[in-house]
């Protein structure tokens, strides 16, 4: 069983223990390097190509384009994961609502991104002390809840979200972060 160049042949008297033996005749076929692909493609080729297009007047061009790929899924799934690194990376109160709304009309029509831009804006407008409302914040999806809680949300922000995020982790992770708050604002409750 096997491949023919892992079989080995036993002959008499050979130790019982199958330690000896030989292989049996035959070329051994070389081993078939990878070929390496012209340039990437799919999902780390639609990172690379936003990647490139980050922060220049094309970028939201190359969102639309990515969007078009005929495997919406996985379109979409790099398009989100485009947005996590930028948001992330944009302060609140300068360069990321003007590169939130050159964005919105590419990904308007495509839920999984849309709601994600939508979300980034909820939190960066938290962030940057704008009005923001508890309604919204308990609509968002979990994964919202969640970045709130661990972000420079406000106290309100985080008062709501430990009384009423739909995950125990969310609900968890603003609790603890008021009680931080209250210790270092008192620290006699210590």
């Amino acid at each position: 069983m096997g491949i023919r160049e892992h079989q080995t042949i036993r002959g008499q008297g050979d130790d019982p223990a199958g330690q000896a033996g030989q292989q049996l005749p035959g070329p051994v076929p070389p081993p078939v390097a990878p070929r390496p692909a012209p340039g990437r493609s799919g999902y780390a080729g639609h990172l690379d190509r936003l990647a490139a297009a980050a922060g220049t007047g094309a970028e939201a061009e190359a969102v639309a384009a990515v969007l078009g790929d005929p495997d919406p899924v996985m379109a979409d799934s790099a398009v989100v994961t485009h947005l996590d690194r930028r948001a992330v990376r944009l302060p609140a109160d300068g360069a990321f609502p003007r590169w939130a709304s050159s964005l919105r009309p590419a990904v308007d029509g495509r839920a999984f991104p849309a709601r994600r831009l939508r979300e980034w804006t909820l939190l960066k407008t938290m962030e940057a002390g704008g009005a923001w409302s508890a309604a919204e914040l308990t609509a968002a999806s979990d994964w919202c809840q969640h970045t709130a809680a661990l972000s420079p949300a406000p106290y309100e922000a985080l008062a709501v979200l430990a009384a009423s995020a739909r995950t125990g982790r969310a609900r968890n992770a603003a609790a603890q972060r008021l009680r931080r708050l209250a210790l270092s604002k008192d620290p006699s409750a210590r």
